[in-house]
């Protein structure tokens, strides 16, 4: 399948930064509508002005019950919705920070759900529309010091292969995209290295193509992929002892 984007109405949630500003400015170019949510309004303004096609700016904060519901109803019927948002702080069990590993569940994940709840009633009433949820190769098993943003990106992918399960024979796509490290400024918080890390541009087109598919997941860059997925299927003893 190709899907035709030209004058499609899509809501980026997360757009301001990294993946996000750039998976909308490619789905710009691609013909579409954007309409740009994320807390910071100005970084929203000065992107929208940059774009090739035409872009609403609504500001929304997705850990705000009446935020979303604001940000819902300004936004309106919509073709398709790409949850990006999220937040990341690198720690483990021994340096758990309440404030942070909560904002990391609260945001990458409740937030989607927040934001999924204004959308998915009306896409099923219309028996159409087009869902994309971002997880990470981090969401497959639980690695060490990843407390927080693993386990909320387990529930993103969690919650698309649900929702695909249930809606994968009506007229409303579900996808999901679980990329690997990405230059950016919460990658920008690790002391170790990352193998095989994407620019955000090469990121976004790895999207963007898996958007205008008919599959469901789409984990890269391929390598990193291959390695983790791999060793989901090790026994316990095995798996602790590689990745400790």
């Amino acid at each position: 399948m190709s899907r035709d984007f030209t004058n499609k109405r899509y809501w980026i949630v997360g757009a301001s930064e990294g993946l996000g500003r750039m998976v909308a400015t490619r789905l710009s170019d691609a013909g579409v509508t954007v309409i740009l949510s994320a807390r910071s309004e100005d970084r929203l303004t000065d992107l929208a002005s940059e774009l090739s096609g035409p872009a609403e700016v609504v500001a929304c904060d997705v850990s705000d019950d009446d935020s979303v519901a604001v940000a819902a109803e300004k936004v309106g019927q919509i073709d398709g919705l790409v949850f990006l948002a999220g937040v990341y702080w690198p720690q483990g069990a021994t340096e758990w920070t309440p404030k942070e590993i909560t904002a990391m569940a609260d945001i990458n994940f409740t937030g989607a759900v927040r934001v999924l709840g204004h959308v998915v009633p009306a896409m099923v009433a219309r028996d159409a529309g087009h869902i994309v949820l971002t997880g990470s190769l981090s969401g497959f098993r639980g690695l060490p010091n990843s407390i927080g943003y693993a386990a909320s990106k387990a529930g993103v992918m969690v919650l698309a292969e649900g929702m695909y399960a249930d809606l994968k024979d009506t007229g409303v796509d579900v996808q999901l995209v679980n990329p690997g490290f990405i230059r950016t400024r919460l990658t920008d918080k690790n002391d170790f290295k990352m193998p095989q890390i994407m620019e955000p541009e090469e990121a976004a087109e790895e999207v963007f193509k898996h958007m205008g598919t008919n599959g469901f997941a789409h984990n890269f860059p391929t390598g990193l992929a291959t390695a983790l997925r791999g060793l989901n299927f090790l026994p316990d003893s095995l798996y602790y002892k590689i990745v400790s």
